[in-house]
């Protein structure tokens, strides 16, 4: 049991990061001149690599308490990636393709966050 968790945990952890070099790259395509996208790019490097940070403090983490915290977290950090994300979307910055790929991915993402959280506080 212990080294399925270890080999989920290892997977989601590349997961995570490999959704985090694709905000990169969808980032740098964004115009620099634009005012929105100069502060959401900002924004979404921000809050997307803290998903993979406190991912990664999560399971380095002394306790169930920590990591529980850093768990939640890393889900407040999707979020807030997805909020981002989506207002680019509806106001017609960057590509649709591209930033719908991203939002799917990022769903999974949460979904995952999400799920753990909730078990980990018995809810």
């Amino acid at each position: 049991m212990a080294t399925d968790n270890k080999s989920f945990s290892d997977n989601f952890k590349r997961r995570i990061y490999e959704f985090i070099l694709r905000v990169i790259k969808f980032v740098e395509t964004l115009p620099k001149s634009d005012d929105l996208c100069r502060i959401a790019k900002d924004q979404i490097l921000r809050s997307a690599t803290s998903i993979g940070a406190n991912y990664v403090e999560a399971i380095a983490g002394s306790s169930k308490k920590d990591f529980t915290n850093f768990l939640s977290h890393s889900l407040k950090s999707a979020n807030e990636t997805k909020f981002w994300l989506a207002l680019l979307r509806d106001t017609g910055k960057g590509n649709d393709n591209e930033i719908g790929g991203l939002l799917r991915e990022l769903i999974e993402i949460s979904n995952i966050l999400g799920s753990s959280v909730k078990t980990l506080r018995g809810k």
